[in-house]
């Protein structure tokens, strides 16, 4: 191994304590969007941010309101003389904690046991938050020449759309150069060898039934909406997988997926037929096919069940959408270079995938730059217990500062 990443790698694991506290202490700072009952990133941003400038770096925090009147700040830092930069983009919201029952600790007090950092966004996404920093700091101790400048993006409002985060900041004029490339750290494999260069599209449908409510005793006098709504569903369902049946090996699974998944609540009592049914169909899409064209056959389908019964409305609302990125070519300077540093770090045979979830790098290629997806991490985000293996997160902070030197 070069000896200047060796060095790097030296100094990197020096800072575990440090940065294992550091994990905990962001833990414990709540930091879930106003939509989903929370109050946003501010108190996370004004921890970090004086973290990032006692290090020497350069550090700006962008903000923007949202609906609500919140202030959604993020913070940009780079290292290093201007010029071509690789930006980490690491995102500093969490989802909630769900049910606490299902908790074997407090969800946002950072626990730590046998190797693992147990709490809400240890994994999605602290782990990588906290190596990008650390990751910067070592390479100012090394005083090491860097190759590339380091920008290190710390992102709010990933978990529901980056509409007040990476979105935001990709409109800004004069933070990105149209020569700079993109690694996002939000998503992997337990080994560290998989690097994402494409997502599938994401359409969140939202169809509201609406007939009328009765008695259950007298049917003939009203309309089953959750009758017309299973059977809309049903009949979704059918056409969607029958005609979107193309399959690309990058993705695993390799087809477009069409789920019906959340229903709301209808009638509270067994003897009334209800009136209003809301359910949700989440779709993922190959890129080989346009958004618009499945949400114009929903469209259809709730339109010809409507014409077969007199008096039935349905509704087909866009709840969330992203259309397919263009894919990052898996020969593209930034998949190249990673792979050689997970090679020499982690001692692994990287490979290019695609992948269902979204993350902030399909932002980045709407724009025209080379972005790749890669960290090492199991399938425990957003679930109960969500952990972050300490080695794993030494691990990404190797690979990520030896992408600059």
């Amino acid at each position: 191994m070069d000896e200047t990443i060796g060095n790097i790698n030296r100094i990197i694991d020096g800072y575990e304590r440090e940065m294992v506290e550091e994990l905990k202490n962001i833990i414990g700072i709540k930091s879930i969007s106003p939509s989903s009952g929370g109050m946003g990133e501010s108190k996370r941003v004004e921890h970090l941010l004086p973290l990032l400038k006692a290090q020497g770096a350069d550090a700006k925090i962008y903000s923007y309101k949202d609906e609500t009147g919140t202030e959604r700040p993020s913070i940009v830092a780079t290292r290093g003389a201007a010029g071509r930069t690789i930006w980490v983009v690491a995102h500093i919201d969490t989802v909630s904690e769900g049910d606490p029952a299902m908790w074997s600790t407090n969800p946002f007090e950072g626990v730590e046991k046998d190797g693992r950092v147990y709490g809400r966004g240890s994994s999605d996404n602290g782990q990588d938050v906290v190596a990008g920093i650390y990751a910067m700091k070592a390479l100012g101790a090394a005083k090491a020449e860097m190759k590339y400048r380091m920008g290190l993006v710390l992102v709010a409002d990933e978990e529901v759309g980056s509409k007040y985060g990476i979105q935001k900041l990709l409109d800004e004029q004069g933070v990105f150069g149209k020569e700079d490339m993109f690694l996002v750290p939000d998503a992997g494999v337990e080994d560290g060898s998989e690097i994402e260069v494409s997502e599938k599209g994401m359409l969140w449908i939202k169809i509201t039934t609406t007939g009328k409510q009765v008695h259950a005793s007298t049917p003939h006098l009203g309309i089953n909406a959750c009758r017309h709504a299973v059977g809309l569903l049903d009949r979704i369902d059918t056409d969607l997988h029958r005609k979107y049946t193309k399959t690309n090996k990058l993705f695993a699974p390799d087809t477009s997926t069409f789920e019906i998944t959340k229903r709301e609540a209808n009638v509270g009592s067994v003897n009334i037929i209800p009136g209003k049914d809301v359910s949700y169909i989440d779709c993922r899409i190959l890129p080989d096919y346009s958004v618009d064209e499945v949400l114009e056959d929903v469209k259809r389908l709730a339109s010809e069940a409507e014409m077969r019964t007199p008096g039935l409305k349905i509704e087909v609302e866009v709840f969330q959408r992203e259309d397919p990125a263009p894919t990052t070519d898996p020969n593209s300077e930034i998949a190249r270079l990673l792979g050689k540093r997970i090679r020499e770090q982690l001692g692994v045979e990287p490979k290019t995938i695609g992948i269902g979830g979204g993350t902030c790098a399909a932002f980045a290629r709407r724009k025209g730059f080379q972005a790749a997806v890669w960290n090492t991490t199991g399938e425990v985000a957003h679930s109960p217990d969500e952990y972050a293996v300490i080695k794993h997160m030494m691990g990404d902070a190797k690979v990520i500062a030896s992408l600059f030197v």
